[in-house]
């Protein structure tokens, strides 16, 4: 009976050792939250940009641009300079696209880029800058695109950058936003929200070609076909600001289930409605040519009241830049109102932007953006520099200069030290 006790009672340390012995720690949960890379995989060469580096597609999770809140996947791209990195990683361009579609087929990642921007955006990678590229909420990924709504596009392009920057290599927070025509007004956008959004990012400046500006005069004056440059255009061509009205209409109606297409448009623009969400631009284009739409057949005078929220979601919300912006635009632009960028840089200027604005004699909304080049070079220069902008902010229309292409140059430089 001594012995039994004895041996119980020198087994009982042992029990008891194996009855609280350690369970393995739960691995740490994944905290989620904008800025953060989800996905990457390899581009499709033929969707790349000729002589680039490394370039992969990549998904990040962003801020609801529509509602201000909670978590959304994004899509979009990141493209390498050919070559060795510098210390500290490649500077980046945070690049905002033009109008594609909102459709998801149509997203830039999905899809080669134009010969335009193959050639644009190979020039800022000779600069010496990497590439990210933002498909923007909805275009690319679950859920509508919200065209034209500033705050999402903000968002997509800040998170794009931050989600790149923590989870790729070779890149440094030293930042470049530029965009054209939709991308121009999210460039803008980016650069506005980003001191209270994105805080961190070292921005040094902003370039913005065919920049649309929305008030509600602007508003107005271009659903009635009379403001200015961007009015009707000459007999016989595509009003390309029908085809955008439509894309407008449709996001609206992808958001809002209660939006009625009939207060905005007439029963002769409905195909090309419908059509809206689902054809990519260049497919609206033809479907407006072929049903000889233009705004005075295709809109209802109720159509900007009808559009109000979708058209104020297009203010800025603040016209005070941190850094400086650089804005081109070509006199002869059809797309976006040349007197609309000219008064958005009067009113940014006034606002207390370092604004260096270039009116390009002759030429259009597309052609503006190859001919603004060497002007951004020089602009590029003195940011990433650290040196002062000329500030013009009463642009005189003049012709680009000739001068050499990029191509084949060596323009690291430019991207700073």
């Amino acid at each position: 009976m001594k012995l039994r006790s004895l041996l119980m009672a020198a087994c009982l340390p042992v029990l008891a050792a194996c009855q609280t012995a350690p369970r393995p720690a739960p691995p740490a949960p994944v905290i989620r939250a904008a800025g953060m890379l989800t996905g990457q995989a390899p581009l499709d060469p033929a969707d790349g940009i000729p002589g680039s580096g490394r370039a992969l597609s990549v998904t990040y999770l962003s801020t609801d641009g529509v509602t201000g809140t909670g978590l959304v996947p994004v899509t979009g791209e990141v493209i390498y300079p050919a070559g060795t990195p510098p210390a500290g990683g490649w500077p980046i361009v945070a690049w905002a696209h033009g109008t594609v579609g909102i459709a998801n087929a149509c997203a830039p990642s999905r899809n080669p880029h134009s010969v335009r921007d193959q050639d644009y955006l190979g020039a800022w990678l000779r600069r010496g800058f990497a590439i990210v590229a933002t498909d923007y909420q909805g275009l690319g990924s679950a859920g509508t695109h919200p065209y034209l709504n500033a705050r999402a596009e903000a968002y997509s392009v800040l998170d794009g950058v931050r989600a790149a920057l923590s989870g790729l290599p070779d890149l440094r927070d030293t930042v470049m936003i530029v965009g054209q025509s939709q991308g121009g007004g999210a460039a803008f956008a980016a650069a506005a929200y980003a001191p209270s959004y994105a805080p961190t990012l070292d921005i040094r400046g902003t370039v913005a070609t065919g920049i649309p500006y929305m008030t509600p005069e602007i508003a107005k004056a271009l659903m009635a076909g009379s403001h200015g440059g961007a009015g009707k255009p000459p007999k016989g061509q595509v009003d390309p600001v029908v085809a955008y009205a439509l894309l407008i209409g449709a996001s609206t109606a992808g958001l809002d289930p209660a939006f009625d297409p009939a207060t905005a448009f007439t029963p002769r623009a409905m195909r090309a409605f419908r059509a809206a969400s689902d054809t990519c631009l260049s497919g609206l284009l033809d479907i407006v040519r072929d049903d000889g739409l233009t705004r005075a057949n295709s809109f209802r005078p109720t159509l900007p009241r009808a559009l109000a929220p979708a058209l104020k979601a297009m203010a800025f919300p603040t016209l005070k830049l941190a850094a400086p912006l650089f804005v081109g635009t070509g006199s002869e632009d059809r797309d976006v109102a040349p007197q609309g960028q000219l008064l958005l840089v009067r009113d940014a200027c006034r606002a207390g932007t370092t604004v260096q604005a270039h009116l390009y004699r002759g030429l259009d909304h597309s052609q503006t953006v190859m001919a603004s080049l060497p002007d951004s070079a020089a602009f590029t220069r003195s940011v990433m520099g650290g040196m002062p902008v000329t500030p013009d902010c009463a642009p005189v229309a003049r012709r680009p200069e000739a001068g050499p292409t990029e191509s084949g140059k060596n323009m690291s430089s430019l991207s700073g030290k």
